[in-house]
């Protein structure tokens, strides 16, 4: 049945280590991304974090200063993303390919992904500066109500970014898979470094 290899992949065991070793390696650089992203975003608004994410991951609160639980939440909420997104690419260019044309295929692929959140990320800010201070959010009253917020326009703004953020993520990883193609099977080992 061609349909049930979509849905059930065959990996070759030779290939599952380095695939592995891409996620996680995508798992790192994702988190590190979102300590950055959530180091500015927590600049804008303290309050998306002190009362909406830090009570979210208060599993991680070991009491550091709000400045770390910002990172830690960062990584944390950033790092499943890029694990995935990683291993999409390398199970597209891994198998049948030498590892460096993959591995570059791979890193090209995580460029385009992570391009493409950084600029929904920028969409996301401007469109809250664009909206402004003044717009109507009554939709969002009884989420800022319940939170008691203070700065609403800051809160607001600085929750454009983050769902822009990962709605850009998953737009790249679209674009990544249908831009960067393997290239043409050859008779060479694929577990090659392809300098030979």
């Amino acid at each position: 049945m061609p349909m049930l290899r979509f849905l059930i992949p065959q990996l070759a065991l030779r290939d599952l280590p380095v695939m592995l070793s891409v996620a996680a390696i995508g798992s790192v650089v994702a988190g590190v991304y979102g300590i950055l992203h959530d180091q500015i975003t927590y600049t804008i608004s303290p309050e998306y974090f002190t009362k909406l994410k830090f009570d979210q991951f208060d599993y991680a609160d070991f009491g550091l200063p709000p400045r770390v639980f910002v990172s830690q939440i960062g990584f944390l909420a950033t790092c499943w993303v890029g694990f995935f997104c990683a291993w999409f690419l390398a199970r597209r260019f891994v198998p049948r390919q030498t590892r460096r044309s993959a591995l570059r295929q791979i890193a090209i692929g995580f460029a385009i992904i992570f391009a493409c959140a950084l600029l929904s990320a920028g969409v996301g800010f401007g469109y809250g500066v664009w909206r402004g201070s003044n717009a109507d959010y009554s939709s969002w009253r009884p989420m800022l109500n319940s939170l008691d917020i203070q700065d609403q326009w800051a809160f607001i703004r600085v929750a454009y970014i983050h769902n822009a953020s990962y709605l850009g993520g998953l737009l790249g990883l679209v674009v990544a898979l249908l831009l960067v193609r393997p290239e043409p099977q050859t008779q060479c080992d694929p577990t090659s470094d392809g300098s030979d």
